[in-house]
Formats: C-alpha cells, structure tokens, sequence
C-alpha cells in the first residue's frame, strides 16, 4: 500500500464529523478524561471534568474551524485582520457552549453524571488578555464576525499573567501576579510549524547599486522568536469558526550551553529571560525607561508576527502583491499596533522589492484605525531615541513618512509653519516624539469614532486639521456588545422569559427585542420581570456572601459602578454621594430612605497614584458607613475585590441602577452601559459617550441625565473655571470634603487623602464640584423613582427592548460594508483536506 493510499485511509475517518447529541458528547468527555486528562474514577476531581468538557466542546470546533480555514483558502475571498493589544475574553465555556447549541445538550450530560454544570463553568479562570473596556469590545468584535460568517482573525498577544490579580488589603490595592494559566488553557491549539523570526536593535546599512537605487538592510539584530498559539472562535450556530491567533515570545536558542557547562548557570540563559518577558505581563508598569521600552517592544513583537503571517497566508494563492490590497484588510484596535504600518513598508520595500510608491499605496489601502480617545495622555508617543534605538529601520521609514505627508500639508497651506508642527508625526521641542495617533491616521484609508460624540470631538480637537484635509477618511462606528454573551449567557431567566413572550428569534436578530413594547405597561409581564430581578439579585447576594463574606440584602437598591478606575470615570463622584448619604441619614436618622447598597468595582493601573488612592478612599468609606449603627441596613458599601469578566457576569443581571457619570467630551463610548440596559438595569449618567445614543433610543423618560454638557464644559473651561466657588457656595459639599481632608475616613492617618481634596479644590480637571449638586438632586430622582416598582420595572423593560442598535452584530456588519468591504461566506461542510 502506498503512503498516499494510506493517507486516504487515516483522513475518510477524520472527514466523518462527530455528533452533537448527548450520549457522543459523553463519549468524548469519557475519551478526554482518559486518554488526554489520564484520570480514573478514582483519582478524578472537578477540574478534569472541566478540561475534558472544554476538550470535547473544542474537538466540536476544530471540525468546523478546519472547514471554514479551509473555505477561505479555496475560495481566496478577502479577509479582515484585526490588530489588538488585548482581548478581554473572560470565560469561553459557556458561550461555546451557546454558539454551538450545545448548551441544554451539556447540561443533560453533566446531571446524568451527578454534576451541575454551572459548578463545572466556575471553575474556569478567566482568560488574562485584557484589561478594560478595549479588550473586551475585541472580544465581542471576535464573536460578531464569525456570527455575521466573515472571513476574520484576530491577533494578539498570549500573555502569560494578566494585568494583574487585585487584593483589597487594609483598604488598599494591592497587585498580585494574575496567574490564569496555571491550570492551562485547553481552548488553544499551539502551532509549532508557523512560528516567525522577529528583530530588535541593530543597524540599518544603506546600499546603492549600479543604477543608483538604494536598499536598506538591518543587521547585527537580536532575535526573538514568535510562536503562535490559536484559540478557535465560533459564530452562533454557523458552520463559521474563526481564529484568535495569540503570539508568545521564545528566545531564538533556548541557552548558552557553553556557558552552563562552565557553570555560569545564569548567563547561560539570560537570552531566554529576556526574550520571554515580551509575553509575560500585559501592561508593564512604563513609569521607567526599562517599561517604557518593553511596552514598545510588546507592540512591535505582535504586529510583526502577526503581518508576516498574513502575507504567508496570503502567498498561498498569490505570486506577487498586485492583489494584496484587494485581499486584505487591517483593523488597528487603537494606536497599539500602529507600528504595523512602518513595518508592512519595511517588508514590502526591504524584503519584497517594492518601490516606495507601490508600498504606500497598498499600505494606505489596507489599513484602517478605530481611536478610542481624546485624552491627551492617552494617545501614545513614543520618544525618537528609543524608537531610533529598539527600531532603527522603522524610524527611517517614519521620517519619511512624514516627509512625504507634510510635503502635502505644505501644498495645502503654504508658510503656515504652526500647522506643520501641529501635524507632523515628530512632535519637536525638549526630546522629540513620534506622535503614534498621527501615525495611524496618516498610514490609514479609515479613520472612526467609537460613538457619535466621540467621532464630532475628534473632527474639533485631536485631529482638528486631519479633518480640514481629509474628511473623507472619518467615519463613526458606535461601539456595542454581543447580546447573546450579556444577555442569553449571564442572565438565562430573563432570556427565558423574553423567548416567552416573543419567541427566540431575537437572539440572532435583536432587533426583535422591539416586540416587547407593548408588553411594558402588562401587569403579569411586569411582575415576572420583577421576579427575575430578584431572582438575580438573590444569586448575587449569596456569591458575595461566599466569595467575600459581606453580607447584603436583596430588597436594597443596587447602585453599581464598575469599571476601570480612572479620574475622568469619576468614582469619586460617586463616593462623594456615599458620604452625602451617609450624612445626611446621621443628621436625619428617623428620616424616610430608600435602602440602598452601593457597588464599587475595578482597578487601577499599578503606576496610577490618584487612582489607587480613590480605591482606598472608597474602601475607607465602605468600612466607616457599614460599621456605623444608627446607619444599619439603610446605606451599604461594597468595593468587589479583582473586577473581571466572570464576575461582571454576576452583577450586571442584578443590578438596578448603574452609573456612567464620566465627565461630558471625556468617554470615548463605554460599552458596560449596554450591558447594563440590555439586562433592565436603568443608567444614571451624564451626556457623554453612547449614553447618548442610549437616551436617543430607549427615550429621554427611561434614564436618569445629569450635569453639564460638553459644550457647556468647555464653555466653562475657556471662562476659567474655578473649583473654590462650588465649594465655597455649597455647604453640603464643603462638610463632605472636610470630612476627607481631616482623616474622618482613616483615623490612623488623618492626612491620607490630603492630595484628593487639593485636587478638588485647586484643580478639579474633571469637574466634579461643578456637577456635584446636579448628581445628588439625580440621585434623589432615582430613589424616589425606585418606590414606584410598576414605574420602574416598565422603565427596565423598555430598556432592554430599544437595545438592539448596541450589538455588535450591527457595529462589525457596518465595519464590513463601510471600511472593509468583505462579504459574508457560506462555510460548506467539505471536511479536512491535506493541503
């Protein structure tokens, strides 16, 4: 028999695909447990149930996986590639689970076999990819595109701690290593056979040939190798699945085995340390030089891994580049992975042979960059010496960028020097910079906004002259979030009960949550709604009582604020009310009030001393008002310890009134607040990011707008806005603030939380004391509000029904028309070929 007839033998049994029903998913569970677990019944835990699970279900994937990779290649249709620093994906069981249609079929498994498989779900680290708002949206952009069936991947970074794992000791953040791989991750599939050379430091040296042209040539390099790891992601129930392609640094040899023989043990693989700290943490602290400069090198590791392998990709059907801009679209998640576009000019100049013009042109048509700020310390710059040191070609390339760019600028505004400096890449004075945001715009064909206000700020502030010359670049792309993730998955019995009412088709069209408006002034409806709130709330209560052993009570008005902690979110706005209340329930102690419990939930950045500190001063707070008598039950506190994806899936489905209370022109978009209405839980919020857009589509009556707008910000900025007269015109806030300053919170150290009252009084960047009397009188609406259950929960309802705008569905459907205009694809069931 020849190899080839063998080769046919082995793949007609690979081509029959397994079965979705109970008693093959038992099979396979059975056949992980034994042969890739290696447990018995007698040395079997919980945690093997679990990676046999998560095997079977990713066995299930891989046959589809297989079929849709296999499709892109057969058919050389154009593909998307999103660039992403980081991926905030949380949990996969259950949602693999939902997009497969696997999930009741599971669970009949795990109860035949005596266990619950909520249980099995919680024993699953979330994934340590990502940290805030960003990443996650990456995540549900991953979810949408296979759902939508585009031909997508994604690429990042496989870090092996997370940012890190929060404690609240004595009050205070403390970090811990985040550790999420300890238990290994069975969701990926390492790939040995496609791993890329990728270089740092050097030198450039220039040659010129006979006929006068140079080339460019980077030399005496050290090396890092990139190795790929891939995460298959499924769409909801398509034959699409998709891939998450996650690079982990590894050094070019593993160690000097010279040196170890001669003993220097450390020496021997100080090459390996050094390289493999590239994928180690994601977000090195970069208060220093040293940070700083792995920062950059973590940006530069992934983008050139990840551009090499999309032009071997594409190499499998093309002999030249003609076609590559026609093939291949790239999505910049941010400034990250900017530096990609110096490098595609690089590779395509440098290694392909291609003349400038040629480079540029496909370049600029294949890149499109989604910003997700107007906070200047927010946009990236890195400082010309380091680029020039870690990165000597690309600076090269960035000069003459920029040369060519402003080249234009000139001929559009002659003798106007103060916009050359305004639009130059460098950014010039004491240590020269290079501008990253201008970077991806000038290198980009699209250019987008992530909510409708966020898109008109970048017009007027951060790239006010970008506009002037190319207005045709800016587009608006309205963030949103996968519903089936945030509404089917973390709240089954509202889903229940919604595919009741109006059948389940809103889970794969949510514009057909609209069916429920009539069904909001419906007294039955609105009393089962009410049910499951409480039924969620119940649930959250009982965890928090296990996991942190506070105890809270489920009849209180959950007011919950969780997110990244930053000082334009305005947490402390938020912990200002707290000790409003606090007060005020003292001084009036027989008082009528609303019983509230107050959630607080997030972390802040290691190198970040004023958030740190507000974490301190909430959990100070939290102490003072739960331990105080004559407040009891009324007023409760909670800061949630080590904020993640898991545990948002707990809280928002339970959570009454959420606040996004974010300075007005400060919030690129916020995704939470879609989380949170899609789950019936009412905003309190200020006019900024897609609260917006929430108010326009749930209606003006159905959410709680407080404080000033952003002209009227800026209004009072350009008048010189001065913090001292709130406080001086104000008594309840000036009580608040002395209370602060004077070490009522913190006994101990009394002078502890001097720096936030200078703040307030002397700066106050973010205007706090200026909406401070607005969010109190809001507040009081709320509670007042709250009492009328039938108001309320009809208020919740149309909430949840006007949301369908806000999924991603409609957001990377709109990417794919407008930026990357691909088209959906058919994945046939063609089984595994050899290629």
């Amino acid at each position: 028999m020849t190899s080839r007839n063998k080769s046919n033998n082995i793949w007609k049994f690979v081509d029959d695909y397994l079965k979705m029903d109970e008693t093959a998913l038992a099979k396979s569970i059975a056949h992980h447990l034994e042969f890739s677990v290696c447990k018995n019944r007698r040395t079997l835990k919980k945690i093997d149930i679990f990676e046999s699970l998560a095997l079977a279900i990713r066995d299930r994937q891989v046959e589809l996986w297989n079929d849709t990779q296999q499709s892109y290649y057969e058919s050389d249709c154009k593909q998307v590639y999103y660039l992403s620093l980081e991926y905030l994906m949380g949990r996969s069981l259950r949602n693999n689970l939902i997009n497969l249609d696997l999930a009741d079929v599971c669970r009949k498994v795990m109860e035949e076999n005596g266990y619950d498989l909520a249980d099995i779900e919680e024993l699953e680290s979330d994934a340590g990819l990502g940290n805030g708002g960003l990443g996650r949206l990456a995540a549900c952009f991953l979810d949408s595109m296979a759902t939508l069936e585009l031909p997508a991947s994604g690429y990042g970074i496989r870090y092996e701690y997370g940012i890190f794992e929060q404690k609240i000791e004595n009050e205070a953040q403390v970090e811990y290593p985040d550790n999420w791989l300890a238990q290994g991750y069975p969701w990926e599939i390492q790939v040995f056979d496609e791993t890329h050379s990728v270089k740092f430091y050097g030198h450039v040296r220039e040659e010129i040939d006979q006929k006068g042209r140079k080339s460019y040539h980077w030399e005496d390099t050290q090396d890092v190798l990139a190795l790929p790891y891939d995460v298959p992601i499924a769409g909801y129930q398509t034959r699409t699945v998709n891939t998450l392609r996650l690079w982990q640094a590894k050094p070019s040899k593993d160690f000097d085995f010279a040196l170890f023989n001669e003993g220097d043990y450390m020496r021997s693989v100080e090459e390996k340390q050094k390289s493999e700290t590239i994928s180690k943490v994601l977000y090195p602290n970069d208060k220093n030089f040293s940070g700083k400069e792995l920062r950059l090198k973590q940006q530069y590791f992934f983008v050139c891994a990840s551009l090499k392998d999309i032009i071997r990709r594409y190499k499998v059907n093309h002999q030249s580049f003609d076609k590559f801009a026609d093939k291949i679209a790239i999505q910049l998640n941010d400034t990250h992975p900017s530096i990609a576009i110096p490098e595609l000019m690089r590779i395509l100049m440098d290694e392909e042979g291609l003349d400038w013009d040629a480079a540029w042109t496909i370049t600029i048509r294949v890149f499109a960059y989604t910003n997700h700020t107007v906070l200047p310390e927010a946009l990236e710059k890195w400082p010309v010496g380091m680029m020039g040191h870690l990165l000597p070609r690309h600076l090269q390339i960035i000069y003459d960028i920029n040369d060519q760019f402003l080249d234009e600028v000139k001929e559009r505004y002659p003798g106007d020097l103060d916009i050359l400096g305004r639009m130059s890449l460098i950014e010039e004075g004491f240590g020269k910079q290079v501008r990253m945001h201008h970077l991806a715009f000038v290198g980009s064909h699209a250019i987008n906004g992530v909510a409708a206000l966020h898109t008109e700020l970048l017009k007027k502030t951060i790239f006010r002259d970008f506009y002037a010359m190319y207005p045709e670049r800016f587009q608006n792309k309205t963030n949103g979030i996968t519903h089936r993730r945030w509404l089917l998955g973390c709240n089954p019995e509202l889903s229940e009960l919604i595919t009741k009412k109006i059948g389940k088709g809103w889970i794969k069209s949510p514009e057909e949550l609209k069916n429920l408006i009539p069904f909001a002034n419906e007294p039955r409806f609105q009393k089962d709604w009410y049910k499951v709130k409480q039924t969620k709330k119940e649930q959250f209560c009982k965890w928090l009582q296990r996991e942190q052993g506070i105890e809270i009570k489920a009849n209180s008005l959950f007011d919950v604020q969780i997110k990244r902690i930053h000082e334009y979110k305005r947490q402390l706005l938020n912990v200002l009310h707290i000790i409003a209340l606090h007060n005020r329930i003292l001084a009036n102690p027989n008082a009528a009030f609303v019983p509230r419990t107050v959630i607080l939930g997030g972390k802040a950045a290691p190198g970040y001393y004023m958030a740190k500190l507000i974490v301190q001063l909430a959990n100070d707070v939290a102490r003072v008002v739960n331990n105080h008598p004559q407040i009891g039950d009324r007023l409760k506190v909670v800061f949630l310890e080590n904020y993640r994806v898991s545990l948002a899936e707990k809280i928002i489905p339970a959570t009454d009134i959420s606040q996004h209370i974010s300075t007005a022109g400060t919030e690129a978009s916020g995704t939470s607040n879609m989380k949170f209405s899609l789950n019936g839980s009412l905003i309190i919020g200020t006019m900024d990011g897609a609260t917006i857009e929430i108010r326009e589509e749930v209606g003006e009556d159905n959410i709680f707008i407080f404080g000033m707008t952003d002209d009227e910000v800026k209004k009072k900025q350009k008048a010189g806005y001065n913090p001292r007269v709130c406080y001086q015109n104000t008594l309840e806030l000036r009580e608040i603030l002395e209370m602060i300053n004077t070490g009522y919170f913190n006994r101990d150290d009394p002078h502890l939380y001097n720096d936030i009252y200078n703040t307030l009084i002397y700066d106050d960047t973010y205007m706090l004391l200026a909406d401070f009397s607005s969010y109190l009188s809001c507040q009081e609406k709320v509670g007042q509000t709250y009492l009328d259950q039938e108001t309320w929960t009809r208020m919740s309802i149309l909430n949840t029904a006007n949301m369908a705008k806000f999924s991603t569905d409609r957001t990377i459907a709109e990417y794919a028309r407008d930026i990357w205009q691909i088209e959906p694809m058919n994945v046939r069931p063609i089984g595994t070929k050899i290629r």
